[in-house]
């Protein structure tokens, strides 16, 4: 049995929701993945959940199961808090270094494993790259994969893709060292917060990518060995780029640094995503009784005692939607993005179906159970 809770999130073409697993009982979130008339959305379903049947590594999401009930697949895999996308959203500012630094090697030993089993991500970004509650480091979304290695087809994210990607279909074939280009891009996306052309619109990106010269980090208070990492993994000719397990061995990825940098990070997150969830709340509370204030002047009626404040908010008994998300701070990294990101917590109660989530996905949530 799952219990899941009715909050949609889109994720490509699926649809994502967190559960909990009942039996045995381990966090889970699981992207639903409406059955397509079109044979080849199924095709990629298959392709999908045959490639993620095969990994079994620390930084590669873990792949639960996949389950078919009416019309519908349901993919179910480990539960994450969010992207580092996500992480960079909400703090409205780029990342430290030695944490970029600590994402880059967890998501290279992620990388290296791929590789070693002749598969390519395709792709790379930092939407793609998720957290969990113990801070581990995630590589997800293995949708646009390659079973193969050399692989020739025109896939990944436009502003993310290495130029032997973009002309594959002219000049032949191309390997893992693609990933290595879109984790440099990555690394530039984590520390200003976009992709390069990201101004642009993403043919306009595509031309730039294949045709100018590589992309590099741009001014600021970065290390020399930040700066020569980017270089390294954005060299224009993919022979020119070391593999992901030379780059284990970088400066940049052994400088020593503290062990809780990445969940130091998910703390100060959390932190924020709750400062912004009641910010928000007092927001729409001064809304609501300036609205309610208006009302009785337009009407005459006398105004009320004190008490009407904390009616507006909301009582136990005829609490509106905004007190009883409220009641129950934000707990996750983030709900959007790109990536499938879901609440941390689930609720304390079989009565408390109130999940937490950020201020600008705060509702109250109908609980639900599925049996499978």
């Amino acid at each position: 049995m799952i219990k899941h809770f009715m909050q949609k999130c889109p994720v490509n073409y699926a649809l994502v929701r967190p559960a909990i697993c009942i039996d045995p009982r381990v966090m889970a979130g699981y992207p639903e993945k409406e059955q397509e008339k079109i044979k080849e959305k199924w095709q990629d379903i298959i392709k999908e959940v045959k490639f993620l049947r095969q990994l079994k590594h620390r930084n590669t999401i873990d792949y639960k199961g996949c389950y078919l009930k009416e019309h519908t697949a349901w993919l179910i895999m480990e539960y994450c808090l969010g992207s580092a996308s996500d992480i960079i959203e909400v703090h409205k500012k780029p990342l430290k270094e030695e944490e970029i630094a600590a994402i880059c090697q967890d998501a290279l030993q992620g990388l290296e494993y791929l590789h070693s089993l002749g598969r390519i991500h395709r792709d790379v970004k930092a939407g793609n790259i998720l957290l969990t509650e113990n801070g581990t480091v995630k590589l997800a979304d293995f949708g646009s994969a390659s079973m193969a290695s050399p692989a020739n087809s025109f896939v990944g994210t436009p502003y993310w893709m290495a130029p032997e990607v973009i002309l594959a279909m002219d000049e032949g074939q191309y390997d893992g060292k693609v990933d290595i280009w879109s984790l440099g891009i990555t690394c530039i996306e984590l520390a200003e917060r976009k992709p390069p052309y990201f101004n642009m619109n993403a043919m306009s990106a595509l031309y730039h990518i294949a045709q100018n010269d590589s992309p590099s980090l741009g001014p600021g208070d970065w290390s020399d060995s930040f700066h020569h990492f980017v270089e390294t993994c954005l060299q224009k000719h993919p022979t020119d780029r070391p593999t992901a397990a030379r780059l284990l061995q970088h400066p940049f990825i052994v400088n020593p640094r503290p062990s809780r940098v990445i969940m130091d990070l998910i703390h100060r997150t959390k932190a924020a995503v709750r400062e912004l969830d009641n910010l928000n709340y007092r927001k729409m509370k001064k809304i609501l009784m300036v609205d309610s204030q208006e009302n009785e002047v337009s009407t005459g009626e006398p105004e009320e005692d004190s008490t009407e404040d904390d009616q507006i908010g909301g009582d136990s008994s005829k609490s509106n939607s905004i007190t009883s998300t409220h009641s129950q701070q934000s707990e996750n990294v983030s709900a959007g993005s790109q990536s499938s990101s879901t609440s941390s917590l689930p609720p304390t109660s079989e009565t408390d179906s109130t999940y937490n989530y950020p201020a600008s996905f705060t509702f109250r949530l109908v609980e639900e159970e599925l049996w499978l």
